[in-house]
């Protein structure tokens, strides 16, 4: 309850403050946003974290599966299998369709 509550609080609050900026600050806003999102530095970090990110939760995968291992429903514990055979060599790679820029 106190989440929600604490949620809500921000929505007014943020309503309160979008309302009164009006257009021109919004319009200010989205424009910095777009230009920090498309500094290649910011995109380069951002691409690191997502890269980082994904090796951490194949090496969290393997290392789950073979602590749990038999103690795991088979509704579950197939589609792990599965995953672990895919990428059985210690490859990182995804089908995201990402870049290692």
């Amino acid at each position: 309850m106190r989440y929600r509550l604490t949620f809500l609080a921000g929505l007014a609050l943020g309503y309160v403050l979008g309302t009164r900026a009006g257009r021109e600050r919004y319009e200010q806003l989205k424009k910095s946003a777009r230009r920090i999102a498309q500094n290649p530095a910011v995109r380069n970090t951002a691409e690191t974290a997502a890269q980082q990110g994904r090796v951490y939760a194949g090496k969290a995968l393997h290392t789950v599966s073979d602590k749990v291992g038999d103690r795991v429903p088979e509704s579950v514990a197939h589609p792990v299998r599965s995953l672990r055979d895919r990428n059985g060599d210690g490859r990182t790679e995804d089908d995201w369709g990402t870049s290692n820029t």
